[in-house]
């Protein structure tokens, strides 16, 4: 690469201070940018007036650019004046900027100062996270204009952990173009999103969500920028035929990606650093507690195929190796989700190992033969093996390496909706819709894996995703049994009772399959033994059974904890049946002894011993 011309400038070596972006020093501040193809670079703000020549930085000689600006304070707006020869100054937000007026106004000083004190948070274990999705801008939008922000999220976290989430994901809150958005288009990546409450509002929701025992862990994009106001584009001036985005971004060949030309150039070691820093930054400044990383898939290969070896970045799968191998020598409890969804076990395999080093990942597997048992019309077209495959699926023999779900912002959007409102278009409602919705609901929460909802889910939120609709809360009142039924699927799931304690463990033995009747039985377990061994019976067909046999995996009497077809979640459900069972001496399934239960159609039973 050739730069274009450009006039002498003053160069020094490095500054004894650190860092990159914005330094708060005594009496001003600093700053830091890379643009190694810069003639000059001066900084303008509140500070001087917006005058574009009054602070010019030095060249470092290692692509970077510094100045000291004595009396420049937080709260200033400022920007970059970037000159490329003999083009147009360029007038640049700092790419490091904490916080910014919008995506296409300035930047802002930030104060770096928050209260944390009573934040004594600590992650719980992996395998007893229940994560809740959530879109800022809709969970709990007001009716006033703009989207809902991290403060109204505050008055709805106490509902949270009643419902018995212990982990909150929400979706990217990096600055992006306008004010509604899913997300996905970040333009300032280390900015918080100014319509939805800016750094003090994610500050404030981290720690009162700490405060209840919840996690938070934020979606974020690094597969591709923008594409709207992007100032990263051509940031220093430069580009030329291979390289139309300039100094952050691959050249044409490899830019593509299904949001924009704006894959950034994972080769490139600066580049790579800023993605890094960004990651460590959310977790060390706002105290998350983990990260989702958007599409990898797209960061690995550039035409985001698993089988395509040609198009395979390298580069990009080394930065995600560095990324974690950092955050887990420095925080471990914190958990890192990689969204892929190829089945790929290398992803959440050890560095050291060649793998990418994810705790965890979103599971395509599961997902997808879940939504299609429930959603199918027919209960001739159900695929029990599909079933019984997606439960017992795992990556590197760990099952908190996958995040299972049925409904997550990509399943629920795009042409895609909400399960109930798959199951019977217009009438998410339905009788129909509420059963077999609550059937894979069930599933999530008795597979071995870290379970996932999406916001509203737990109401029976029909239609689909979109940023600009927020949730419909008199859906609570409405469908009250469906919610009551998703807080006792959680509690049993993160056994609050002591009597599921299996539901957390790493076992799982699908026992029974009847493909004529739809019916599939299997037990899990972590030591085993009463309170511990639990069996799940699901009905995937539209018949009951009044007496249905099958095998158990101990003698005794085994106790109903949960009957998806109990009137108190929906009058029109049938409760005579699931009832307490004891066992007979006499084996079947291949197990030693077997039981009589009653289960509804389409319904779930679990079922455990009480302590001795």
């Amino acid at each position: 690469m050739t730069p274009h011309a450009s006039e002498p400038t003053p160069s020094a070596s490095p500054s004894a201070r650190p860092g990159m972006g914005t330094i708060l020093i005594p009496g001003g501040a600093a700053f830091r940018v890379w643009a190694p193809f810069a003639s000059g670079v001066f900084a303008a703000g509140d500070f001087n007036q917006w005058s574009p020549t009054a602070h010019r930085f030095t060249r470092e000689g290692n692509g970077c650019w510094y100045v000291e600006v004595p009396g420049a304070k937080i709260g200033d707006e400022y920007r970059f004046v970037i000159m490329h020869g003999a083009q147009p100054a360029l007038w640049r937000k700092n790419p490091y900027a904490s916080a910014v007026i919008n995506s296409s106004g300035n930047a802002i000083i930030h104060d770096p100062v928050f209260d944390w004190s009573g934040d004594n948070f600590q992650m719980p274990p992996w395998n007893e996270l229940v994560i809740y999705e959530l879109h800022v801008g809709t969970f709990n939008d007001a009716p006033d204009p703009g989207p809902g922000t991290f403060e109204a999220i505050l008055t709805k976290l106490s509902y949270l952990h009643d419902l018995g989430i212990n982990a909150i994901e929400i979706m990217p809150v990096s600055e992006f173009s306008m004010d509604y958005s899913w997300g996905y288009n970040p333009a300032q990546p280390f900015s918080v999103e100014s319509a939805l409450g800016g750094p003090q509002g994610l500050y404030r929701l981290v720690k009162a969500a700490h405060v209840l025992g919840i996690a938070v862990i934020l979606d974020v994009v690094y597969n591709h920028f923008g594409p709207g106001d992007l100032d990263l584009w051509r940031f220093d001036g430069w580009s030329d035929s291979d390289h139309d985005g300039g100094v952050y971004f691959y050249d044409n060949t490899r830019a593509d990606t299904p949001w924009g030309n704006t894959r950034p150039d994972y080769g490139r070691g600066e580049v790579r650093r800023f993605i890094r820093d960004n990651a460590l930054f959310w977790l060390n400044k706002y105290r998350l507690d983990g990260l989702r990383f958007d599409s990898i898939v797209n960061i690995r290969n550039r035409n985001g195929n698993n089988n395509d070896a040609a198009g395979d970045l390298p580069d990009g799968w080394n930065l995600l190796q560095w990324i974690n191998n950092d955050i887990r020598a420095s925080q471990p409890w914190k958990i890192t989700i990689g969204e892929d969804l190829q089945n790929n076990e290398w992803i959440t395999r050890d560095t050291g190992r060649g793998g990418a080093g994810f705790s965890s990942q979103w599971d395509a597997g599961f997902v997808h033969a879940i939504r299609r048992a429930v959603i199918s019309a027919n209960d001739a077209d159900r695929d029990l093996p599909a079933v019984r495959d997606a439960l017992y699926h795992r990556y590197n023999g760990d099952a908190v390496q996958r995040i299972i779900y049925t409904e997550s912002h990509d399943e629920v959007a795009g042409g895609k909706k909400r399960v109930p409102e798959e199951i019977w278009a217009g009438h998410a409602d339905s009788w129909f819709s509420r059963k077999r919705s609550c059937l894979g609901a069930a599933m999530v929460f008795t597979a071995p894996g870290i379970p996932m909802i999406f916001q509203g889910q737990e109401f029976l939120e029909d239609g689909s995703f979109q940023d600009t609709v927020p949730l419909d809360w008199a859906r609570l009142q409405a469908f009250s049994g469906i919610h009551l039924l998703y807080r006792d699927l959680i509690r049993l799931r993160r056994n609050w009772s002591d009597r599921t304690r299996g539901l957390r463990g790493q076992h799982i033995n699908v026992h029974h399959i009847n493909l004529a009747d739809n019916v599939l039985a299997f037990h899990r377990w972590e030591n085993g033994g009463p309170g511990d061994d639990v069996v799940i019976v699901a009905n995937f067909a539209n018949r009951s059974y009044d007496s249905y046999a099958l095998g158990m995996p101990r003698a005794g009497r085994w106790r109903v904890r949960f009957n998806s077809d109990w009137q108190g979640y929906s009058a029109d459900f049938g409760s005579h049946l699931g009832y307490d069972t004891t066992t007979e001496d006499d084996p079947m399934d291949r197990m030693p002894v077997r039981a009589n239960v009653g289960i509804g159609p389409y319904s779930v039973l679990i079922l455990s011993q009480d302590h001795t």
